[in-house]
């Protein structure tokens, strides 16, 4: 009871001091003897205007990421902060990666959080695992297959590509055709395209990587926690993530895991990593302190978005896995239904359609951005539009981690009526 004493204490100290402009607060007569003493000087532009207190709108956010947070999310981010290299900051860091195995099903021990979003984790992957000369193989079936090409060709200038349309996955013989023709040394491919909704199945994939001594990387930034994901059953090398989808976490860590053969082929590595920031043998001194070698410092770690991380991992754990993956199912299965009832459809095929994001086709004659302006304007809700080559074609929805609810599905299918309403559009 201590604590709340001092807290209301504080408070009304607060109130009762005299109101001072914010100038006043500060130029007392020992700050200006301090001033004159040691010869300060003034700044050389003007203070920026008053922008006020910040005050963002509350909206919710049922686009593709990011999602609204778990409220014991935000509130782990408002808490104290301790030092990165502080052995509480250790302990919070070994839940994370313990929360964070149990997640993506994996007994990896080099899974971690990265200091950036999804993208830089992905990076990561690329940098740490293309040696110059290597081949890597992209299978593309929309944006971010589009970004994978980009960002293997900062890395080796042999980037091999299989293309398949937009909102569509690959089968299993395309996969071996590309690979006995381009005989890669790393494979990527999305189990989760987040700018079409389609969900990529991976089994047998592995099988072919195997035969071929090539690494197996997989995107599952919009399917982590959101859908069934098996990193060791799948055979997964290496795979990347960010926390803003279906784990509830704000964007600025993200989800990396290494398995065996992954770390081998980094450790054989004769070229050090072409990314300072992002070289995973280094960060692995930090993260994983082997024997009685000490921890080394590699860059400071964003010690709230940590506390956020662990958070958010934690609530995930607490509601289960098979309980997120089926609560995802539910309220996508329950979306699915209430667009046919307005006459709309999803683009993916059902069976390869992910529950955490939908890929909505605009109908003909309506106008698709101002549907997504209706939502924002009238009820505050995020939703987005396309990229890439379904820009114009889909909006794309999302019900992640704590925003996949019933209730939300209402809003929006409501949100979506009137906007349809508004344009004469209702079947």
């Amino acid at each position: 009871h201590h604590h709340h004493g001092v807290m209301a204490l504080r408070a009304t100290q607060i109130l009762a001091a005299p109101a001072l402009s914010r100038t006043a607060q500060f130029s007392t007569s020992a700050r200006a003897a301090t001033v004159a003493k040691y010869n300060i000087p003034e700044p050389e532009l003007p203070p920026p205007p008053d922008f006020g207190q910040l005050s963002p709108p509350p909206r919710l956010m049922l686009g593709p990421g990011p999602s609204n947070a778990h409220p014991r999310v935000y509130t782990a981010m408002a808490t104290p902060m301790v030092g990165h290299m502080d052995a509480h900051f250790i302990q919070l860091m070994e839940e994370a990666k313990e929360l964070l195995r149990y997640v993506w099903q994996t007994k990896n021990p080099f899974t971690v959080p990265v200091s950036g979003t999804g993208s830089a984790a992905w990076e990561a992957a690329h940098a740490n695992l293309t040696e110059p000369g290597d081949v890597t193989l992209c299978a593309v079936n929309g944006y971010f297959g589009e970004r994978a090409v980009d960002m293997a060709s900062r890395y080796t200038p042999n980037v091999a590509r299989i293309d398949r349309p937009w909102g569509e996955v690959f089968t299993i013989d395309e996969l071996k055709a590309a690979f006995a023709k381009y005989k890669p040394q790393l494979f990527w491919i999305a189990n989760a395209e987040t700018s079409t909704g389609a969900r990529q199945p991976l089994d047998g994939i592995a099988d072919l990587c195997h035969q071929y001594d090539c690494l197996m990387l997989t995107d599952t930034v919009t399917s982590i926690g959101g859908v069934p994901l098996f990193i060791d059953k799948w055979g997964v090398d290496a795979a990347y993530a960010g926390g803003q989808k279906a784990l509830g976490i704000p964007p600025g860590m993200a989800p990396l895991t290494f398995g065996e053969r992954a770390l081998e082929k980094m450790s054989r590595r004769k070229e050090p990593v072409k990314n300072w920031y992002l070289d995973m043998n280094m960060i692995r001194k930090y993260m994983l302190a082997e024997g009685n070698a000490p921890r080394s410092y590699h860059h400071t770690a964003p010690v709230s978005m940590l506390y956020a991380f662990r958070e958010g991992l934690k609530v995930v754990s607490e509601e289960g896995l098979q309980n997120s993956w089926a609560r995802h199912r539910e309220n996508g299965e329950m979306f699915w239904e209430g667009l046919s009832e307005l006459g709309l459809q999803p683009h993916v095929a059902y069976e390869h359609r992910l529950p955490t994001l939908t890929t909505v086709r605009i109908p003909e004659g309506v106008d698709g951005k101002a549907v997504v302006k209706h939502c924002l304007d009238n009820y505050n809700i995020e939703i987005a539009g396309g990229l890439g080559e379904l820009a114009g074609v889909v909006w794309r929805i999302g019900f992640m981690g704590y925003n996949s609810k019933k209730e939300n599905v209402m809003t929006l299918l409501g949100a979506f009526k009137s906007a349809l309403k508004e344009q004469g559009k209702l079947p």
